[in-house]
């Protein structure tokens, strides 16, 4: 078994004399800042255990930073989630001291999306947001990044060449995997309905694209239907999902690109009890988990929040401090697949 590390290592660690080591740790007098520092960080390299009162003092002469973030749909589970993820992600940086804004837009509207991040970006030092792709929020990015505000999209990359940096998934692949899906589960001819959030979602523009080349190519006995937009909203969802099912009774298969799944899931769950068409949604939230283990979902493509989180508060602290390869932008993840095996 590993040994607990005792005065003599941290000591060696610290280049310093284990009297030192010992006055800092039972934070006796006649020891200098930079002395101290030295020890602590000996210490919680070597996982010593250190008292809350050196750990309160270190905290306090971390680097201070201000970082807002602004989010969509605060009802929803998803975003909910990404809300918590961000938080930890902050309270896990033990170099820096984050106060962290999270901000909510009201709407889709570009309006709403730029009210928000104005206002993050009026106290913060760095802002990532999610918003739609329009020419305002474009030169809002660009203008607040050239005042020193750099501005991160997230999920849907609205900054463009204007903005600090993109992260989130390679969309075109996302629809791809929703498209092999689609293919790999029908093996027949048939009717697939699209739903996407609005016109003004790049990202869901992207997924489309590559759903509808993935059938083209590989299953062209799969016919899409016309793209429907469902504004991201449940009941808009549900009540067009219904009417697809009752006028298309034949209809294979649904795959919804952004958000309102859930009324999708409660309209199949609802009209088709006993053979479902093949449903694929994105986000895994526990609506969408209970949707897998009941079969009515097919698969769903999910977000890895967590590391995503982790890396753009890292990208946003070391731009701050200006850290390295500070300036380099941002980060594409794999998509996380989700079966109804795996839940």
């Amino acid at each position: 078994m590993r040994r607990n590390p005792t005065i003599t290592d941290i000591a060696r660690e610290a280049g310093l004399g284990p009297a030192t080591v010992d006055r800092v740790l039972n934070e006796r007098p006649n020891v200098s800042p930079r002395a101290r520092e030295r020890v602590v960080r000996a210490a919680e390299a070597l996982g010593y255990p250190l008292p809350s009162s050196l750990k309160r003092r270190k905290r306090d002469e971390r680097p201070v930073l201000n970082l807002g973030f602004v989010l969509h749909k605060k009802g929803q589970a998803f975003y909910q989630k990404f809300a918590r993820e961000i938080e930890a992600a902050c309270e896990a940086r033990a170099d820096v001291v984050i106060q962290t804004q999270i901000r909510f837009a009201a709407s889709q509207s570009p309006a709403d999306f730029a009210e928000e991040i104005s206002a993050a970006a009026e106290g913060a030092d760095v802002v990532a947001a999610t918003a739609v792709n329009h020419a305002s929020l474009s030169r809002l990015a660009d203008d607040l990044t050239r005042a020193g505000t750099p501005v991160y999209s997230l999920l849907n990359d609205f900054g463009g060449r204007s903005g600090a940096g993109y992260f989130g998934m390679d969309n075109v692949k996302v629809g791809r995997l929703a498209g092999f899906m689609m293919a790999t589960r029908r093996q027949r001819p048939g009717k697939v309905a699209l739903f996407v959030g609005g016109t003004r979602w790049h990202g869901h523009a992207l997924r489309e694209e590559g759903f509808r080349a993935y059938l083209r190519d590989h299953a062209p006995e799969i016919v899409p239907l016309d793209t429907a937009v469902n504004l991201e909203t449940r009941q808009l969802t549900y009540e067009a999902t219904l009417a697809l099912l009752n006028r298309a009774p034949d209809l294979a298969g649904l795959y919804v690109a952004g958000g309102g799944m859930e009324g999708a899931i409660a309209a199949v769950r609802e009209l088709r009890p006993e053979e479902r068409c093949t449903l694929i949604v994105n986000e895994l939230t526990p609506e969408s988990r209970a949707a897998l283990s009941e079969g009515i979902v097919t698969m769903v493509i999910a977000t890895p929040l967590e590391q995503l989180c982790a890396a753009l508060v890292d990208q946003m602290i070391r731009q701050q401090l200006g850290n390295g390869d500070a300036m380099t932008g941002g980060k594409i993840f794999a998509p996380q697949i989700w079966l109804p095996e795996s839940v």
